[in-house]
């Protein structure tokens, strides 16, 4: 280690006595590189640089309330409002409007110019916090020459960038209001044929559908019900046939014989009527226990008990033969006429049996089609639920997607709303554009102080050069290298009195132009700061 620190120290003493040996060839260069880097830099144009700052503000109205339709993030939006404003064609308005670049305007084609501006205009975002993807502020800049003109164009931008983000919000919350709104009334027409379809299904096999299954069940017992009181009222009526059948056969008797067949077991005819209207009567009051008076088939058996009272006065007001089968020749014929008023009645009142009896078997018949429908209706009420259920998912799927589409198109009617009273997401200027007093371009400072190490380092290269081409011997080590003995002694430089005055007054000079260099130098890199 201290060997080698040792040739460290050799090699910066060598160095620094190259430098000093080759002074001129160091502090010439660097001090004419300087001094044109410094007119270099106060000849180069004042360029003036206007900044506006932009906040991002939030919707006004709490989302909760109003959902927005726009849901890009701000940096996107941003990056294509960027592509919109700086198009060639809104740059070259804004060109020929402020009248920028007089002088590049004569040689520069349009797309030129456009570029050039392009690189004037700064878009510089600003987050929340560091690390961060939120943004909720950027800055806007743009350079010339002219500090008025910067400002003027930096206020041009940050309006264009306002006016364009009201109008793209407000356009895609349109666009989007609109597109549902199309699909609202597809979703429409779709659900009114869905509703045609059900509405032509349920009008096709009414009475056969499954909410009609209960009613149908409901009447199916009623109609049973019905035949069985039907039923019951027929075989009444075929009773009453066959009463009336066995009552004027036995008056037809009496009629072709005059007299009573003796030794028959015929009974009379009085109590037979009375023995039919005593079960009328009873029939009467079990049909009273459980229907009302009104009931047809109580109305029915009132008739039946009035024709079968009328029967009983007509047989008691007749006269009875006497023991010997004979009757009294005075009153044959009355009681003739008498007994064919009777037989008259009772083929009346057969034929109103009959007819009856008739009715009563229609009717039956009608009750028994009926339930055979009914039960029909009720065996195919499974299939119709089936179909029917097949048709209403159809018409549910429409129907909860034109709702959603109708909930989406309201939302996005008061989004829309919002956007064009400008209570949504916008940009408010919180810093307007900028007057520059100062230049940001050039950096007058940095192009001296870079064209000074540029000359030094220059000036260095320079001296390091011409010292490996020059061959002369200036040391001890010098010679060892060229001579292989050791050296045994040496010989000090002698000097003349002429010689040491004149080496004096070289020495003056020289410190005297060194130090008029650095101090021009100086002053020039004061100058230049000072200048800003």
């Amino acid at each position: 280690m201290p060997e080698q620190d040792q040739n460290l120290d050799m090699t910066l003493n060598g160095l620094l006595r190259v430098a000093i040996r080759r002074r001129w060839w160091v502090l010439i260069p660097a001090t004419v590189i300087a001094l044109g880097a410094c007119l270099t830099s106060l000849l180069l144009p004042n360029r003036y640089e206007s900044e506006a700052t932009i906040l991002v503000e939030p919707q006004q109205v709490p989302e909760r309330y109003v959902t927005a339709n726009t849901t890009i993030d701000v940096r996107e939006v941003l990056l294509v409002m960027t592509d919109a404003i700086l198009s060639r064609t809104q740059l070259l308005q804004i060109v020929d409007e402020f009248a920028l670049y007089p002088m590049e305007r004569k040689h520069l084609v349009p797309e030129q110019l456009v570029e050039l501006m392009r690189g004037n205009i700064k878009l510089e975002p600003l987050q929340k916090k560091a690390g961060t993807q939120d943004l909720n502020a950027f800055k806007i800049s743009f350079a010339d020459a002219d500090p008025h003109s910067a400002q003027e164009v930096t206020n041009k931008l940050t309006t264009l960038f306002i006016e364009e983000n009201n109008k793209s919000r407000e356009e895609q919350s349109t666009g989007t209001t609109n597109f549902l709104a199309d699909q609202l009334e597809l979703a429409s027409a779709e659900l009114k044929q869905q509703e045609s379809r059900v509405r032509d299904f349920k009008m096709s096999f009414l009475g056969e559908l499954p909410e009609q299954q209960q009613g149908n069940l409901a009447i199916l017992g009623g109609l049973h019900g019905q035949l069985q009181n039907t039923m019951a009222a027929l075989g009444r009526a075929r009773e009453q046939q066959v009463y009336l059948q066995s009552l004027l056969s036995q008056y037809q008797n009496l009629a072709a014989a005059g007299v009573a067949v003796p030794g028959t077991a015929v009974a009379s005819p009085t109590e037979t009527i009375k023995a039919q209207l005593t079960r009328l009567q009873d029939e009467k009051a079990d049909l009273l226990a459980r229907y009302t008076p009104k009931y047809p088939d109580v109305v029915k058996i009132d008739e039946q008990i009035k024709a079968t009272e009328a029967l009983l006065a007509a047989a008691t007001e007749a006269p009875e033969p006497t023991k010997d089968g004979t009757v009294q020749k005075s009153s044959k014929l009355a009681r003739s006429t008498e007994r064919d008023s009777t037989i008259a009645q009772l083929k009346s009142q057969m034929e109103a049996n009959r007819i009856e009896v008739e009715n009563g078997l229609a009717e039956q018949k009608q009750i028994e089609s009926h339930i055979a429908e009914y039960q029909r209706r009720l065996n195919l009420t499974p299939v119709r639920e089936q179909q029917l259920a097949d048709l209403l998912r159809g018409y549910d799927l429409s129907k909860q997607h034109y709702d959603d589409l109708l909930n989406k198109k309201t939302q996005s009617e008061l989004a829309t709303s919002l956007e064009r009273h400008q209570q949504g997401q916008r940009f408010r200027i919180i810093d307007p554009p900028s007057l520059p007093t100062k230049p940001s371009d050039p950096n007058r400072v940095k192009i001296s102080l870079v064209g000074l190490a540029a000359g030094i380092a220059f000036g260095l290269a320079l001296a390091f050069f011409v010292e490996n081409r020059d061959h002369s011997v200036r040391d001890e080590q010098g010679l060892r290298r060229i001579f292989a003995f050791p050296l045994m002694l040496g010989v000090p430089m002698l000097l003349s009195k002429v010689e040491e005055r004149r080496r004096s007054r070289a020495a003056v000079l020289e410190w005297f132009g060194g130090a008029t260099l650095c101090l021009l130098i100086g002053a020039t890199e004061f100058y230049v700061y000072w200048r800003g």
